[in-house]
């Protein structure tokens, strides 16, 4: 007896409108917030708990990911779905307290100086510019790879996966390096 849910769309579905505007829509709210005054919620949760907790979302993710890669390197597809899955429940978890608390405070100033300020602002803004890209190609592999599209998946799948795991690992590498200034 076989456990567990399998998610698999037709292959000739039209999955293509959905990652379109689920990108636009991710990437205009995040934009958004940078117009959007700083919510004061009242309430006694320390929001600066949230960037901890999104470096700890990206941790799981970039394991969850590591995890992905070795088993479909092992052609071990259940498996290899079942962590694409956690890295994507993982990156949403991290979207959701992303979004939460740049909507509750205001963006936190690097107070490095030298080349380490240098390495920062690199670091963070490859970040960005590439967080900002993975939204449709995860989308796009997720849907090619879920339409069983092998050979349409593994084409784009090269290029989402170093890229994912890059923001993944980046993402905690910037909460590290700018935590002593919360």
């Amino acid at each position: 007896m076989r456990r567990g849910i399998t998610l698999q769309i037709k292959k000739d579905y039209n999955y293509v409108p959905w990652v379109l505007g689920l990108s636009i829509a991710i990437n205009v709210i995040i934009v958004a917030l940078l117009f959007v005054p700083e919510i004061n919620s009242g309430s006694s949760f320390d929001i600066k708990l949230l960037p901890l907790l999104n470096a700890i979302f990206n941790s799981f993710t970039f394991v969850f990911l590591l995890a992905a890669l070795f088993m479909i390197l092992r052609k071990n597809i259940t498996w290899h779905k079942r962590f694409i899955f956690a890295a994507f429940t993982t990156t949403a978890l991290f979207l959701i307290s992303y979004l939460t608390y740049h909507t509750m405070s205001s963006s936190t100033s690097y107070g490095g100086e030298g080349i380490w300020q240098t390495v920062y602002y690199f670091i963070l803004i490859t970040h960005i510019v590439l967080a900002a890209a993975i939204v449709p190609l995860a989308l796009l592999t997720l849907f090619r790879g879920l339409a069983m599209k092998v050979d349409k998946h593994r084409k784009i799948a090269r290029w989402t996966m170093p890229i994912w795991l890059y923001i993944s690992l980046t993402g905690v590498i910037v909460y590290l390096m700018i935590s002593p200034y919360y």
